[in-house]
């Protein structure tokens, strides 16, 4: 019976940061737009905040929880399956590309980040410091794209989600009503944040499974689903730069807005065997994205394929270490 009870608490908890994630973008795209924000700075805030929101959430409470191995390897584990969970299932409804203005940027960006945060890892931890510097880093990225986006004159990667965001995910209702639609977001985040992760940590303990490899799988996949979310539906909207500008700015605020927040609230200890492997998937992954992003390849099925190949693969094998 107990374990019936956590796989649904598990459940509904996933349900939950999904239902929340999705409210808290609607609700903040439509305020923001309300507010008459550009589509640049509505894509570098609301959009990139909202889609990492369930992240934070998770991360934050497992912290506090006293399970780092969630906190860090929610953030790990959502980095992966965005590269090659989500892009490769987008890939299969419709070939991938990123040729716009502005992804040279945030292929640095996210490459730097990636980079800052597997340093963390190998150390073994990430101490109040650490989270000061990612924020101080993400406040750079910010203004600096917020300048760089408004000389180019052209849409980039980002306004080009921000304006896809305004047009699939806004409601035209009340500005109050806006505001509330974001409070119910962030309250319904919260609660599943909580209950997943307490459920995530009651799993472990029965099935003797550690606590990082809960948060590389089972945490990470259900903090991914506003990503999956705007990624599958650009593909079929057959807006390929959008799909993947999702998940290069996610993964930027994963480990800059996330790992910031988390280590500045509750210094967390790495361990759990991430950089022994888990760290070389994420910059394999990553650096994957920005060269075939840079050589403007299209990802065709294909490509899809195998990178939902590399997926399973890569959960088959943390399923042969564990057992």
């Amino acid at each position: 019976m107990a374990a019936f009870l956590t796989g649904i608490g598990i459940l509904a908890g996933l349900g939950m940061l999904a239902l929340g994630g999705d409210i808290l973008i609607r609700g903040s795209v439509s305020l923001a737009k309300a507010l008459r924000l550009s589509p640049l700075l509505i894509g570098l805030t609301v959009v990139a905040f909202g889609t990492s929101a369930p992240e934070l959430i998770a991360s934050v409470r497992a912290a506090q929880l006293g399970a780092p191995g969630i906190a860090v390897g929610n953030i790990v584990g959502s980095n992966i399956a965005n590269i090659l969970l989500i892009l490769g299932a987008a890939a299969l409804i419709t070939p991938l590309s990123a040729a716009m203005k502005g992804f040279r940027r945030d292929a640095t960006a996210v490459t730097l980040a990636t980079l800052f945060f597997a340093l963390a890892i190998f150390l073994g931890g990430a101490e109040r410091m650490w989270g000061a510097v990612a924020l101080l880093g993400l406040a750079g990225y910010i203004v600096f794209a917020y300048r760089t986006g408004r000389a180019q004159g052209e849409p980039g990667v980002i306004e080009a989600e921000a304006t896809f965001a305004e047009r699939n995910f806004r409601l035209d209702l009340a500005t109050l009503m806006d505001l509330a639609l974001v409070a119910a977001g962030l309250l319904i985040l919260g609660f599943g944040g909580d209950l997943l992760v307490r459920s995530s940590v009651d799993v472990a303990r029965m099935l003797d499974l550690s606590e990082t490899f809960i948060g590389l799988t089972i945490v990470a996949l259900g903090t991914s689903a506003p990503e999956l979310v705007v990624s599958i539906l650009a593909a079929l909207k057959r807006e390929p730069d959008v799909a993947v500008g999702n998940i290069v700015g996610s993964n930027i605020f994963n480990i800059l807005a996330v790992l910031g927040v988390t280590a500045v609230l509750i210094p967390v200890p790495i361990a759990g065997g991430l950089a022994g492997f888990d760290i070389w998937v994420m910059l394999a992954a990553t650096a994957l994205l920005v060269l075939v992003a840079a050589s403007r390849h299209r990802i065709h099925r294909a490509e899809g394929f195998a990178l939902l190949g590399a997926y399973v693969a890569y959960l088959g094998v943390k399923l042969w270490l564990v057992m």
